[in-house]
């Protein structure tokens, strides 16, 4: 067990957090209740629970017996970003303890679950926000060509937060408790809405004149649906929770806000959903295979099923309805053929072994013919 940990990196979070999503944006769909989706969601819920138990357990042991594979990890400028996973996971998995998970284990225990993941994802998540890019700028010397949706995940682990907060804020006393959580999960949404307006347009722009994404990190492209969904969503969230955390007139304020803000950005990330969905077209057709990238596929698409589900709630559309079911057949879809491919992944050990290094190119000769000339 030991040996088999040593190559598993922060990037397996995201399995835990894509399970997760399916659980969160099912309990979230706008839709009249359906018999047995709050049975299903709990026992994904339970499932991503589960996993999130055993990959930390994992990545104890990794920590524990691997510093030195650890260390590499942090000083790689293209695994050190998947660090931002963690605190999305913990996050993940703590908001679904009260919007899924409460059908299984009961209102006390889903508060009390989600109040030490929320404290933790909040924790990890601001640490990785300011570490990684500092990392980057300090020890990576990251280049604007290799710019890649990787990048954003450390920078929206915040946003996660600030989207995960307001399911607390009406379990604490009302006053300055209420207020100081819902205020600073707004201004969580802040610095990582800011932080992602920086690091996006280089992304955008190597992806324009760089030409397409390696055919492995082509999903990648989907990450750029998180900042966009979960902003969405910590917005609604706000509009919730603010009526009975703040006073007049700012409560309503954040239900203005959610619309104005929301109905934009929603519309920029079905743009971004068409644009990625084109690359990965064109990426299959070259022969692209599953890579744990896969992944990108589930929660990124399920922050944008919450974040419709949150403009369905303050504008009484129906268009977002469908919207909200749409993108989470979508979700299913994605989690299933992630997870096969996983699973099958893990029991051949492909996924848990060494990567495979690049044959070293013989070095090129240089004769000189009998004239002088070099060829």
């Amino acid at each position: 067990m030991v040996t088999a940990v040593r190559h598993l990196g922060p990037h397996w979070y995201a399995a835990v957090m894509g399970t997760a999503a399916v659980a969160t944006a099912g309990a979230a769909l706008p839709v009249p209740r359906v018999p047995g989706l709050r049975t299903v969601c709990a026992a994904v819920w339970a499932l991503s629970l589960l996993l999130l138990l055993v990959l930390l357990a994992a990545r104890a042991l990794h920590w524990a017996h691997h510093r030195d594979q650890a260390r590499a990890h942090l000083l790689d400028p293209a695994v050190a970003p998947f660090y931002g996973c963690l605190s999305m996971a913990l996050l993940a998995v703590g908001g679904g303890a009260l919007t899924a998970g409460r059908a299984w284990i009961g209102e006390t225990a889903a508060l009390a679950l989600d109040a030490v993941l929320f404290t933790a994802g909040t924790a990890t998540g601001l640490t990785a926000a300011v570490a990684v890019p500092y990392l980057m700028a300090v020890r990576h010397r990251a280049e604007a060509a290799l710019a890649t949706p990787v990048w954003l995940l450390p920078l929206v682990a915040p946003m996660v937060a600030a989207a995960a907060g307001p399911l607390l804020v009406p379990h604490l006393p009302p006053g300055q408790a209420r207020q100081t959580l819902l205020l600073g999960c707004v201004a969580m949404f802040g610095l990582s809405l800011l932080a992602t307006l920086l690091m996006l347009p280089l992304v955008f722009a190597r992806l324009i004149t760089g030409g397409p994404l390696p055919l492995a990190l082509t999903p990648s492209l989907f990450l750029v649906l998180g900042p966009l969904g979960q902003s969405t969503t910590a917005v609604g969230a706000f509009a919730d929770a603010a009526p009975g955390a703040l006073p007049a007139p700012y409560d309503e304020g954040f239900g203005v806000f959610a619309i104005l803000y929301g109905v934009p950005v929603m519309g920029f990330a079905l743009l971004w959903l068409g644009l990625a969905a084109a690359h990965v077209v064109r990426a299959r057709r070259h022969g692209m295979g599953f890579a744990m990238t896969w992944w990108a596929f589930t929660f990124p698409v399920g922050t944008c099923v919450t974040g419709a589900a949150a403009l369905a709630r303050h504008t009484g559309l129906f268009v977002y309805d469908g919207l909200a079911v749409g993108l989470y057949g979508l979700l299913v879809a994605a989690w299933a053929v992630a997870f096969a491919h996983t699973a099958r992944g893990l029991l051949s050990g492909t996924l848990l072994a060494a990567p495979r290094t690049a044959p070293v190119a013989p070095r090129p000769v240089t004769v000189r013919t009998t004239s002088g000339a070099v060829r």
